[in-house]
């Protein structure tokens, strides 16, 4: 695979928090080769020193704040880290995405930070939970429903766990977004709200079948809450992950 496994940085936001750059040192060590912000503005170019030091690629970021303040100054910190895509992770009203009107109002605001992206360098992406799934409107998933109204540079980080507890069969969802796909969230867990997840490989999710639905884009590990330690987790999916790269 041409673009290196990465992990959305939220997974070890606690420990982050104590010792940055240690932390991305385990990252690195374990093989990963990529690593996903998710607060471009906490010291981005301190950021950047330590994982070009390391040899990390920042496949993107995610800047929630991009809705909550000022786009501009968002930004810059995201281009001072050195990538070329800013994901929007959550933000939008939930209930937008359980009407037609609601995800108009939706596709307009991406539409229009993604305008606003460009000057930058930068690509605009949305990253789903699973409530942008459960919805049906017209018996497709609001997801594809808000795909179609995207402006075409405007990119989808799917999240793979999210998006089969909201319902979705999702190496099939997979294939009707296709290229408007351009990353992966993996993830793995026993696929119930409110239970937490497990290394990637050893929970529910049907792993290889996901995968090969999206081959180009880039995977991202990342648990939002395990019961083991995180970074045992990250490590025991990195080599499953790797397995099934050889395989």
């Amino acid at each position: 695979m041409a673009k290196p496994l990465g992990v959305q940085l939220y997974t070890v936001r606690d420990r982050m928090k104590s010792d940055r750059d240690e932390v991305l040192g385990r990252i690195a060590g374990i093989g990963y080769g990529a690593v996903e912000p998710y607060d471009p503005l906490d010291d981005p170019e301190g950021f950047r020193r330590v994982v070009d030091d390391l040899g990390l690629v920042v496949s993107g970021t995610h800047a929630i704040d991009l809705i909550r303040q000022d786009p501009g100054k968002v930004l810059d910190a995201v281009a001072a880290i050195g990538t070329d895509s800013v994901i929007v992770p959550a933000g939008i009203p939930e209930e937008d995405f359980t009407t037609l009107d609601g995800v108009r109002r939706a596709a307009d605001l991406l539409n229009g930070l993604a305008e606003k992206a460009a000057p930058y360098g930068l690509r605009l992406g949305y990253h789903n939970h699973w409530w942008e799934i459960e919805p049906r409107l017209g018996g497709r998933h609001a997801i594809e429903v808000l795909a179609d109204q995207l402006a075409p540079e405007v990119f989808l980080e799917i999240d793979t766990y999210w998006a089969a507890v909201g319902g979705a069969d999702v190496p099939r969802l997979l294939g009707r977004l296709g290229d408007r796909v351009r990353a992966l969230h993996v993830k793995d867990g026993p696929g119930v709200k409110g239970e937490p997840h497990t290394a990637v490989g050893t929970g529910v999710m049907p792993v290889p079948d996901i995968l090969a639905a999206s081959p180009e884009a880039w995977r991202i590990v990342e648990l939002d809450e395990c019961a083991t330690d995180m970074l045992e987790a990250l490590a025991a999916g990195y080599a499953y992950l790797a397995e099934l790269e050889r395989v």
